[in-house]
């Protein structure tokens, strides 16, 4: 969706590689952190970005690029469960990445709790900007984490996608 960025040297895993944002060696070391007005979020690049990011793999670095959107959506609580709904099933492809299907569960569950609080009439914003209902990406956070994931060997550093869905919006004028 952003042909210009370019993916992570590695997608973050805890332990496995430098912390991305502490660490010298890190991904985005010393990068700042963009603020997005909440009325602007769902069609920002910073959004695309984190889709993008979310789709290949890169849960932890998608996690922190929407985490901005987030702490934006003081004033909306939509916008607010929104986010935190996201994050959390970003949270979730890392823990189902690192083998802890406990803590991914958990994630997984409270992510999906999230999208189903979502108020129906703001359902078309939000289902505009996913590309699908937040009520069947709940049932995808649902049943990410009820059946076995078998992941491939992966390259040393390199993403691998747990989830059997894509995140699409459904136009760039979100």
């Amino acid at each position: 969706m952003l042909p210009e960025k370019r993916f992570p040297t590695y997608a973050y895993l805890p332990g496995r590689h430098p912390h991305p944002v502490r660490d010298p060696l890190g991904h985005s070391y010393q990068n700042e952190p963009v603020t997005v007005a909440v009325e602007e979020a769902l069609g920002s690049d910073v959004f695309r970005w984190g889709i993008d990011l979310f789709n290949h793999g890169y849960y932890w670095e998608s996690h922190e690029a929407w985490e901005p959107l987030w702490h934006a959506a003081k004033q909306s609580t939509q916008h607010r469960v929104f986010f935190k709904g996201l994050i959390l099933l970003a949270a979730s492809g890392v823990k189902i990445r690192e083998g802890k299907r406990v803590a991914a569960a958990r994630h997984a569950a409270r992510a999906a709790g999230l999208f189903r609080q979502i108020v129906r009439g703001q359902n078309g914003l939000f289902e505009a900007a996913l590309g699908m209902p937040p009520a069947a990406l709940a049932e995808y956070a649902d049943a990410a984490t009820t059946s076995p994931v078998v992941l491939p060997e992966p390259m040393p550093g390199q993403p691998v996608p747990v989830f059997e869905f894509i995140l699409a919006p459904k136009s760039e004028s979100v």
